[in-house]
């Protein structure tokens, strides 16, 4: 818990320092919906007498984000849905793999405190993945083989509980919760006569219950004209078992317009979960493609 405060107390820092070079903004009554959609791709062939090295190969992306907030008098609800998804495929692999599979569902309902960017807060938060995720190796022949590892709804994260939310606006705001409780859901396919825990679920179960703190912060700033950072950080202790061990997970998308449709998209994300792997996972993607708002 402590950790997790001392984290809290930085994010908080890192982003009032934001604040102070963001204009105020009159609060806009009824509701605010705003989206985008974007899909990236990159290939490159060879043929067999190319003598340069090189592999034929593609990529797709494909990112979706939509936010729908509400402001009624001092009542706030701020929802949002994330979705991404890549693939990648070689000419000499026989499968095609995942670059990205993300689902996330965040909302956070608000009564504001007197007249300040502070309000009593109630938060849920739902992720997951979209498809099956796979170890790849080698049969005793030396071909391809994969093993299913993860799929939809395992594992999933329900997390939900009371704070305190700190809103400046749309683009930069953070909530504390310090009674959080988190469900993880597994498919017994994974579970069921297993040695191991998977995703800290034990062995012929399906569900995991933890009861911790959790901080989330979102911050959208233009660096330049035309050039955005999207920064996007959820941390949480369970109080339960190992307190100091804090799961981190922590997105930076960088928005390049280079036209209404044409965008250059960079994104990296780190994410520590000790149930998961120990260590910390690191994704990064860069493509351009075509961008529409709505």
């Amino acid at each position: 818990m402590r950790n997790l405060l001392l984290m809290a107390a930085m994010v908080a820092f890192t982003f009032s320092g934001v604040a102070q070079d963001t204009e105020e903004e009159t609060p806009k009554q009824g509701w605010t919906k705003a989206g985008n959609i974007s899909l990236l791709f990159s290939q490159a062939a060879f043929n067999d007498e190319w003598t340069g090295g090189g592999t034929s190969n593609y990529a797709a992306n494909l990112v979706l984000a939509y936010d729908a907030n509400l402001r009624r008098g001092k009542i706030t609800w701020d929802n949002r849905v994330m979705a991404d998804y890549g693939i990648t495929k070689t000419r000499d692999q026989e499968f095609t793999r995942k670059t990205s599979d993300r689902l996330e569902l965040n909302s956070i309902v608000g009564k504001q405190i007197s007249e300040s960017n502070w309000f009593y807060s109630f938060f849920m938060n739902f992720k997951t993945q979209m498809t099956s995720g796979y170890a790849f190796g080698k049969d005793a022949m030396g071909e391809e083989i994969r093993t299913e590892t993860t799929k939809l709804f395992s594992p999933a994260y329900l997390q939900a509980g009371p704070g305190a939310f700190w809103k400046k606006s749309d683009n930069l705001k953070v909530n504390i919760s310090p009674a959080t409780a988190r469900l993880i859901f597994v498919s017994g396919d994974f579970t069921n006569n297993a040695t191991d825990d998977y995703f800290g679920v034990e062995p012929n179960k399906t569900t995991r219950f933890e009861f911790g703190a959790s901080v989330n912060g979102y911050a959208k700033i233009d660096l330049i004209e035309n050039v955005t950072m999207e920064n996007i950080l959820a941390l949480y202790s369970n109080y339960l078992e190992d307190p100091q061990n804090v799961d981190i997970d922590y997105t930076m998308n960088l928005i390049m317009k280079v036209n209404k449709w044409i965008t250059a998209n960079a994104s990296f994300q780190a994410i520590y979960d000790d149930n998961a792997v120990q260590g910390f996972q690191i994704r990064e993607t860069l493509g351009i493609g075509v961008t529409a708002g709505f």
